[in-house]
């Protein structure tokens, strides 16, 4: 496992740069790792609230959280990210589960987002908060956070300037993490949350140093296209390993 940070470090810098915790990336890695299958979403999400923490206080103190919005979709989902979080799963289940969803996702991400113009809501953006709340609940099934298919979906509703979706993606990603970790917590018990987190401190350092990177530096280094077709490369490649076996 002496590549797991570096990993996790490539996966924070990526997703932070367009957004995103990198929670199903990071699930995947450490299954290939051949980590506790039971133990992988505390891991991940714990993550995750690392990465877009720091996120969404720059997008609230840049002014660009469309707060009512955002929030209204979060706390639908919240709920269902937490009995995500409850529901039992066989290690055979949750890893097919994931490498779909780990494709779907990179899939996602090479869908068209929208552009920063005043550019009328689809008819789609109507039912955004019915859409969120079965994200929620995949979310926490497999301890991810939900805004790597948020987002694609928010992009096509034109539900919001582009920067606006990020940073309603972000605060997603960070309720829904917390609400996932709770449900873990509720369903394994306080110590498995200590074991989980027990020989992950150079992970959780990892991905502090990356996703840092990621949101301060990335986007002025690569154009913004370039970084999402890297970041579904590499959610796709995880995936397909988890189908492939």
């Amino acid at each position: 496992m002496d590549w797991l940070p570096a990993g996790f470090f490539a996966t924070a810098l990526l997703y932070a740069s367009v957004g995103f915790g990198g929670g199903s990336t990071y699930n995947a890695l450490l299954a290939l790792a051949g980590f506790d299958y039971r133990l992988l979403p505390l891991v991940a999400l714990t993550c995750n609230v690392v990465v877009v923490t720091g996120g969404t206080i720059r997008f609230a103190r840049a002014g660009a959280v469309p707060w009512r919005g955002a929030l209204a979709l979060s706390l639908v989902a919240a709920p269902l990210a937490f009995l995500g979080g409850l529901t039992p799963l066989r290690e055979a289940t949750f890893l097919f589960i994931l490498g779909l969803s780990l494709v779907a996702a990179g899939l996602a991400l090479l869908l068209p987002r929208a552009s920063e113009g005043a550019e009328p809501p689809a008819r789609l953006a109507r039912y955004m908060a019915v859409i969120a709340a079965p994200l929620g609940y995949l979310a926490g099934l497999v301890g991810i956070g939900g805004g790597i298919f948020l987002a694609p979906v928010l992009h096509l509703a034109r539900w919001d300037a582009a920067r606006r979706i990020a940073a309603t993606t972000s605060l997603f990603i960070l309720i829904n993490s917390l609400a996932g970790i709770a449900g873990q917590l509720a369903k394994n018990g306080p110590e498995r949350f200590a074991e989980a987190l027990s020989g992950a401190l150079p992970l959780l350092v990892a991905v502090v140093l990356g996703g840092q990177l990621g949101s301060l530096l990335a986007l002025r280094l690569l154009p913004e296209r370039v970084i999402r077709w890297l970041t579904a490369a590499l959610t796709i490649w995880a995936g397909s390993r988890l189908l492939i076996g």
